[in-house]
């Protein structure tokens, strides 16, 4: 989607993006993924918190959010309990949180785009429920490397695209 543009989020756009992550979470529920997101996720002030950090992104299709993620460059401690392996070794970006507005058009493909080309390492953990990210993660290229704990029995399903992998590119 070459007309999408990517910002941080800033404060008066706090509303709409609860809304989004509101409207994602009802559509997850309504296609077989009900456990991912409860009800009240995410929190309020996880939202807040990223704001402030500046790690909460949006990507922009004609003045209108197209989709809201959020993105670091670091280390996510969760990363280190992973039943599997890794495929990079250094330094890695992460996404989380990716609620999509514009469904299909190649949106949430450009939004992890715009991430792996802010890191060259881009790890993303999803609920094994989650079928349409898992489908977008493996057409985008990335590969399954085994499941996280994120304690009280909640896990995830792991996943990398490395700088290795770049030449296969992504896929539209």
């Amino acid at each position: 989607m070459e007309r999408l543009t990517f910002r941080r989020a800033v404060p008066s756009e706090l509303s709409r993006v609860m809304d989004i992550y509101a409207e994602a979470r009802a559509f997850m529920h309504a296609h077989g993924n009900p456990l991912q997101w409860p009800e009240g996720y995410p929190p309020r002030a996880v939202i807040e918190a990223e704001l402030s950090a500046g790690v909460l992104f949006l990507a922009i299709d004609d003045e209108e959010i197209a989709a809201v993620f959020s993105f670091t460059v670091g280390r996510e401690p969760v990363y280190d309990r992973i039943d599997g392996a890794w495929q990079g070794d250094g330094p890695y970006g992460f996404m989380h949180r990716l609620a999509v507005v514009k469904r299909g058009g190649g949106v949430g493909a450009a939004c992890l785009r715009f991430c792996f080309d802010g890191c060259h390492d881009l790890r993303v953990d999803t609920h094994r429920d989650n079928l349409p990210m898992q489908k977008l993660l493996q057409k985008c290229g990335f590969s399954y490397c085994g499941i996280v704990d994120y304690g009280g029995g909640e896990t995830r399903l792991a996943y990398e695209k490395t700088v290795s992998q770049k030449a296969t590119g992504f896929q539209p």
